[in-house]
């Protein structure tokens, strides 16, 4: 299992950009940046040109969560910004075939591919896409605003998609968002999580380095 920790840019001081990027990457070594558009979500929060800002200051593996209508219209923007990997919602795609198809445009792309899923959405809606990706984000809060408390029945999401993962020897890497801190964290290790996304317990703690490690 891999011990990764993807600080949620969505919870940055941007006042002190520069320095809080920097504090974060002595240990963590990806960034996870949420796109939000206000129509797939309630709130609205960064385009590419934030990205490209961020991405001129740190060589980190920019992970980039898509929570917005048609995603695949703005992969080219995305990956020009400093994308690394761009995940998309399920829930955007009316059948399983073109979100299949997103996925693979973004492989084509040189880029990672992954899919995310609302907690209330049904693990089934997301099987015929494990074979294809490399990352499965587990949102453990409701999609669209930081600071939220983890939901504790995405432990056993964690879980069925770990075993789903063995069972057929796919090669995703699983991931969490939403409530995770220095307890949360630990639980959705056991439960087979490899990236730990986490925005207000890093980004407004007063020792960033030191909540960085307390995930790793």
């Amino acid at each position: 299992m891999n011990n990764i920790v993807a600080p949620s840019l969505l919870a940055l001081d941007f006042k002190e950009m520069r320095l809080q990027i920097k504090r974060a990457e002595t240990s963590a070594k990806w960034f996870h940046y949420d796109v939000m558009d206000g129509v797939f979500v309630d709130n609205i929060s960064f385009g590419p040109d934030i990205l490209k800002q961020v991405a001129s200051i740190t060589e980190n593996f920019m992970d980039v969560h898509l929570m917005i209508v048609r995603p695949e219209k703005y992969f080219n923007a995305f990956k020009e910004s400093g994308a690394d990997a761009i995940t998309v919602h399920v829930e955007c795609f009316d059948e399983a075939e073109k979100g299949i198809e997103a996925i693979q445009k973004i492989h084509e792309m040189g880029l990672k591919a992954g899919i995310s899923l609302r907690p209330s959405t049904p693990i089934d809606l997301s099987i015929p896409y494990l074979k294809y990706v490399d990352l499965v984000l587990v949102m453990s809060v409701e999609p669209g605003f930081g600071g939220q408390a983890f939901i504790p029945s995405m432990l056993d999401r964690i879980k069925q998609f770990d075993e789903l993962r063995k069972l057929n020897s796919y090669g995703y890497l699983i991931s969490v968002d939403g409530g995770i801190n220095g307890e949360t964290g630990p639980k959705c290790r056991e439960k087979g999580a490899d990236v730990l996304v986490a925005g207000s317990y890093i980004f407004k703690s007063e020792d960033i380095e030191k909540a960085v490690q307390s995930l790793l």
